[in-house]
């Protein structure tokens, strides 16, 4: 059964899975003197630690300096180590802030029956992971990998989660782009949301290259029986890439219908202001024509002269309106 929490410290956790059940350890600082038997498995957590936090937690778990100077430093791209004892992932995790995309990172590390997470900047809901866990009466068999895989799997989770809301997005701008034609501001969300969607695609593309090559791995650290799981988070990951390719299209798509759109609207506007200029030639041809006040010039002298010129002109228009009209440039 799972121990009552007192209170402690809000940003850091320790938890123990045993055969047994699952317990929250309290005391952060007694680490290397906690009993375990051969098949419990330790898992802490650490948010936004101090390197006095990491270096401590590193100490007290026999942490190589490799990993702990790898756990110290600030990744843009996720990255693996992979050593004889242990193992470190770090990935980079999304969570959406007024539907723009904002990025932090997870780093794992995965020793012997002993899991390490270090979050920066996001707070992943450890506690909720843990009482999933909790549940599982076989968690503490199933090893440190495993629990791995669950934060691995969980974030993918996020990247769904904050592409739903994208794919929403995206939709609404394909809509207003094929309805209404472009506007200023509609150019402008067109590249935000692609310049989001290239973000987010290479920060995960990696990550599916990774979980294969963690399902392939030869280590002590991962069990074979769990290699499955981490080639399932390479297929989310491969299918997450997949639909940012596919909202990327679409916005490529849309952004050509839109413009194909604006030059019909160009080319039917252009074909108006042609027929009507045509039109109007007539009668400021024949206006500047007798306008020129020569001395002889037909019809001058005849009294019906006048509205004989009106009524051509007003037929030449009439005829002219008329064939346009049919054209459907009018």
């Amino acid at each position: 059964m799972e121990s009552s929490v007192t209170p402690g410290s809000a940003k850091n956790a320790a938890y123990l899975y045993t055969q047994q059940g699952a317990y929250k350890h309290e005391d952060m600082d007694a680490l290397r003197t906690l009993s375990r038997a051969e098949g419990d498995v330790l898992w802490v957590v650490l948010s936004d630690p101090a390197e006095e936090e990491i270096q401590r937690v590193c100490a007290d778990l026999s942490i190589s300096e490799y990993v702990q100077q790898s756990m110290q430093e600030k990744h843009r791209r996720p990255k693996l180590i992979s050593l004889e004892q242990e193992g470190f992932v770090a990935v980079i995790t999304l969570e959406l802030k007024s539907k723009r995309p904002v990025f932090s990172e997870m780093q794992l590390v995965i020793g012997r029956n002993v899991l390490i997470t270090v979050c920066k900047g996001q707070d992943l809901q450890h506690e909720k992971l843990h009482e999933r866990l909790s549940s599982l009466t076989s968690a503490a068999l199933r090893g440190s990998d495993y629990l791995a895989f669950e934060w691995l799997d969980l974030v993918m989770d996020h990247y769904v989660q904050a592409l739903d809301v994208l794919e929403v997005a995206v939709e609404a701008m394909e809509q207003r782009l094929l309805l209404h034609g472009f506007q200023r501001s509609d150019v402008q969300g067109i590249y935000r949301l692609r310049r989001d969607l290239l973000r987010i695609e290479m920060v995960v593309a990696p990550l599916a290259e990774i979980c294969r090559r963690m399902a392939r791995l030869d280590s002590s650290f991962i069990e074979s029986s769990n290699q499955a799981y981490f080639a399932e988070v390479s297929d989310r990951a491969s299918r997450v890439t997949e639909l940012i390719h596919a909202l990327r299209d679409a916005l490529a798509f849309a952004f050509e219908g839109g413009q194909m759109l604006e030059q019909m609207k160009q080319t039917d506007t252009g074909r108006k202001l042609a027929s009507w200029a045509a039109i109007l030639a007539v009668p400021t041809a024949i206006a500047g024509i007798y306008g020129m006040n020569f001395k002889f010039m037909p019809e001058l002298e005849w009294s019906f002269g006048y509205p004989m010129v009106l009524t051509g002109m007003a037929s030449l228009c009439g005829f002219l309106y008329y064939r346009f009209k049919k054209a459907g440039w009018l």
